[in-house]
């Protein structure tokens, strides 16, 4: 299908009308007129960068009917919900719908009553139901999450890879696949799979500047988190960790903390699972303490925070899971907790693999995972790198740059930690070879005879956590071993006698524990005065009401960033409040009067 100029015109108005914005964002119009054309498209966009746009405007202007193929039922579920209250004829097709309610979205379907259907990979590679499409025009396919076709990726999905015989049922029809998340590998692997050799790639960049990025190194990780969480009760967050048991102890502290919280994890019956995500969608739960099962299908663009309680097995998953946080645009926080017994579990998993060359590559992800949270430099930099993307300078807007760790000559303290670790015989862990150090008057201590050698008593001056971090680091410079097949045990590498030789100096990086606490008056975003916020908090009332009215949740009347707009220009009428990012046709009519009149009722109120 070949699209004329004047056409071209009016997928602004479209942009404008529908979705209520007034520009694109960077790339998306090359995208939109690359499918609308009927050119198939590869898209790597990072998560809030709009790729959803990019099949949804088409899908308005291109004859048919267009397939959205997605991976999760809440996914396919929010975004359809958005989509309706737009004013957009969509719906999902999937294996939670009632027999009669099912019958209804197909009968829709032949009757050329939808502009788009969300379906599962599985649902859509059945046969019997790629042969009703033998009388549909089918506009275009959309493969969301498509980094879920390739075997080495972080989320490798079979139904997935099936997608490939697409081609073969849909000859003609433009296919554009997307994903936030894909090394140069999994890039490959998605082209090949879907036969997209040959089309536009339209590669947007990683970067996400309004996430910054901490790490902090992991000591009492439960009072660590409570304070990172004391100023942001207000917030919706996520917090991860590896297991099901660690989920729920968590949870169960923030609980008893008084923060709004619940556990999130595949053990759990799929209704109190479905009852935790709906209340976090509807912002009557703060924050959701889950594995990593929980998040994709969230499409929630209010996150704030985005917490890793442990370290994760992969750059991927990690940069997946934080671009959770701030999908408006607006100023979040991502924080990765960091220990080396978190290194100690991840490599014992590995282990555990039994396919050399998968273990090969998750071995190979899970070292530059631990190369990212040791980092010196700033975390962006690593991050992007990583990807294969640059930055000419550093972001300005993580814990390295924001707050340079001090660097101090830890040759003398190196030296005692090597020389401690050969006098135990290289036969113990971490915490007994800091124990010897600190001289910990210990039953052990005097069993095993060590209170008499050398190094014991040596670093009283240091405390348990300044020496944890030194034998940290290290372990990351390449001086010591821990043999995690022998209780991680400690054990010299061959570097280290040059070092206990005294033939160089090394520098370590002081340990960073604490997080700057936020200031009380911290605002939702730059340039909103304490009257404005004001406003904001009052809308977002109004919005709750009504979201709890038409039983959805609160982001599908209008975003924080619309909210945010209103309160500061102050719409007084029908064609200033169109004016507001987010406010298409369908929202103005629907809402413009009750928001109009609540920002006029509030301007009224003496200060």
């Amino acid at each position: 299908m070949s699209m004329m100029p004047v056409l071209m015109k009016t997928i602004k108005n479209t942009l404008r009308r529908v979705f209520g914005l007034h520009e694109f964002r960077p790339y998306q119009q090359a995208i939109i007129e690359d499918l609308i054309d009927g050119r198939d498209s590869f898209v790597l966009m990072p998560t809030g960068g709009g790729k959803s746009l990019c099949y949804q405007l088409p899908a308005l202007h291109r004859n048919g009917l267009a397939l959205v193929v997605s991976p999760l039922i809440s996914l396919m579920k929010d975004q359809v919900d958005a989509l309706v209250d737009l004013g957009v004829r969509a719906a999902f097709y999937n294996s939670t719908m009632e027999a009669a309610e099912a019958r209804q979205i197909l009968a829709r379907m032949h009757a050329n009553e939808l502009d788009l259907l969300y379906v599962a990979p599985e649902r859509l590679m059945n046969p019997d139901f790629i042969a009703r499409f033998a009388d549909i025009d089918v506009a275009l396919i959309a493969i969301d999450e498509a980094h879920c076709v390739s075997q080495w990726g972080h989320d490798f999905r079979p139904h997935y890879a099936a997608l490939g015989g697409l081609r073969e049922h849909f000859p003609g029809v433009p296919l554009i696949a997307l994903t936030a998340t894909a090394d140069p590998q999994t890039r490959q692997d998605i082209l090949t799979v879907l036969g997209l050799n040959k089309a536009a790639q339209h590669v947007t960049g990683f970067d996400r500047p309004n996430i910054r990025y901490t790490v902090m190194e992991k000591h009492r990780p439960k009072q660590q988190l409570e304070r990172f969480l004391r100023n942001r009760k207000q917030e919706s967050g996520i917090v991860y960790a590896l297991s099901r048991k660690r989920v729920e102890e968590v949870a169960a502290g923030l609980q008893a903390k008084g923060f709004a919280a619940a556990a999130y994890h595949a053990g759990l019956a799929r209704e109190e699972r479905k009852n935790v995500q709906e209340r976090f969608l509807r912002d009557d739960l703060a924050i959701v303490v889950a594995t990593v099962a929980f998040g994709m299908g969230i499409d929630k663009p209010n996150v704030r925070f985005v917490v890793h309680y442990d370290l994760p097995k992969n750059i991927e998953g990690y940069y997946q899971e934080t671009g959770r946080a701030g999908r408006d645009g607006l100023p979040s926080d991502a924080l990765l907790l960091f220990g080396t017994q978190d290194i100690v579990k991840a490599r014992l998993l590995l282990e555990n693999t039994s396919n050399p060359d998968q273990k090969r590559i998750e071995s190979h992800k899970l070292q530059a995972m631990i190369g990212f949270a040791e980092s010196l430099a700033c975390r962006r930099r690593v991050l992007l790198g990583y990807f294969g993307a640059q930055i000419d300078t550093d972001c300005g807007n993580c814990d390295i740059c924001l707050d340079p760790p001090m660097r101090f000559d830890a040759t003398v303290e190196a030296q005692k930690v090597l020389s401690c670790v050969y006098r135990v015989g290289e036969r113990f862990g971490i915490k007994h070879v800091i124990d010897v150090l600190r001289g910990a008057d210990t039953e052990r201590m005097h069993r095993l005879g060590h209170k008499h050698l050398s190094t014991y008593g040596i670093g009283r001056d240091k405390s348990e956590t300044e020496w944890q971090s030194i034998v940290r680091q290290l372990i990351h410079h390449g001086y010591l071993d821990q043999d995690i097949s022998n209780y991680s045990v400690l054990k010299l590498r061959a570097e280290a006698r040059t070092l206990l030789r005294g033939e160089h100096r090394l520098q370590l990086a002081q340990p960073r524990i604490k997080e700057k606490q936020k200031k009380e008056t911290a605002k939702p975003v730059e340039g909103v005065d304490l009257v404005d916020l004001e406003l904001f908090e009052s809308l977002r009332v109004l919005r709750k009401d009504l979201a709890e009215s038409q039983n959805v949740p609160p982001y599908i009347i209008f975003g924080d960033v619309s909210l945010l707009e209103m309160s500061r220009k102050r719409p007084a009428n029908a064609e200033e409040f169109l004016d507001i990012t987010g406010v298409g046709q369908v929202k103005l009519e629907k809402h413009g009067e009750l928001f109009l009149k609540a920002i006029a009722n509030f301007l009224q109120v003496p200060a």
